[in-house]
């Protein structure tokens, strides 16, 4: 026996409007500053609760892989091993985010995992106490768990709600997979930003400590990057391999989409500080 089918909960992507690294610790971690906000463009979750233990995931990308080391399935087993929930629940996911971007997608999919399986199974667990299973499986994931635009810290755990404009953007999804391991790990990587107050940083031009080093070892992040810069100021999110425009309208982004070359792929989102998730929660 199962119960109807839960849908339409989002997983949103997430842009760095900045990114600075201050260091390296000696557990291999790199303190962080960095600013997140998320866009309107989702993954798609449905869920059912079933009666028995098992967790099934079904999904529209032949290349998310259905096993027990999938983020999305690791985050429901985590919620049914902290609170002891004695049913499981199956899972549908449409993948719409570009994969390895930079754009959070697996992150945001685990967090809207826990937050609808906590809702969905009755298990009454905080937001708080929600992020601290998720930081277990991602540094991301506390910031879709929350569900605010936030300046972090730490490795990205300490998060501090704030407001940025909420500006359209256009987002360019390069054909190249960064890994964010890779980069962390690359000497060349800066690793010596002075740590600053949120309000300097929030008023002085916004930069991405990773892109000099990704732009020089992949020419498509490079090639997309120089094409929208000659549109709006533009920045790569996270380690890559996703680039972003800033544009004041909605109009003015799509503009600049219907010029982008036919070898490139690129959507507009629109800039927002409350998640879509905490929209659908707040939800009768």
């Amino acid at each position: 026996m199962s119960q109807e089918i839960s849908r339409n909960w989002p997983a949103p992507a997430k842009l760095n409007l900045f990114l600075h690294i201050n260091g390296r610790r000696s557990d291999g971690y790199h303190e962080l500053q960095t600013l997140f906000q998320f866009v309107d463009c989702c993954d798609q979750l449905d869920f059912r609760v079933t009666y028995t233990p098992e967790l099934i995931l079904h999904s529209n990308m032949s290349n998310v892989v259905a096993d027990s080391d999938n983020l999305i399935l690791r985050a429901a087993k985590s919620l049914q091993q902290s609170t002891g929930y004695p049913g499981g629940a199956e899972i549908w996911l449409d993948k719409r985010l570009p994969m390895g971007g930079g754009l959070g997608g697996g992150s945001s999919d685990a967090a809207t995992t826990l937050v609808a399986l906590n809702q969905l199974w009755n298990t009454q667990l905080s937001h708080d106490q929600l992020a601290a299973i998720g930081l277990k499986l991602g540094a991301d994931i506390p910031v879709f768990i929350h569900g605010f635009a936030a300046f972090a810290e730490g490795v990205g755990e300490r998060l501090q709600t704030v407001n940025p404009a909420e500006l359209w953007y256009l987002i360019i999804a390069p054909d190249a997979h960064v890994s964010t391991t890779a980069v962390f790990q690359d000497p060349q990587l800066p690793r010596n930003t002075p740590k600053l107050g949120i309000d300097t940083l929030l008023s002085q031009p916004w930069r991405n400590d990773c892109q000099e080093l990704v732009v020089s070892k992949y020419p498509q992040v490079a090639k997309a990057l120089g094409w929208l810069l000659e549109y709006a100021p533009s920045r790569m999110t996270g380690t890559g391999a996703c680039v972003f425009g800033e544009f004041s309208s909605q109009q003015q982004a799509l503009a600049a989409l219907a010029k982008l070359p036919s070898d490139m792929q690129g959507f507009v989102a629109k800039g927002m500080n409350i998640s879509p998730l905490i929209v659908r929660l707040n939800r009768p």
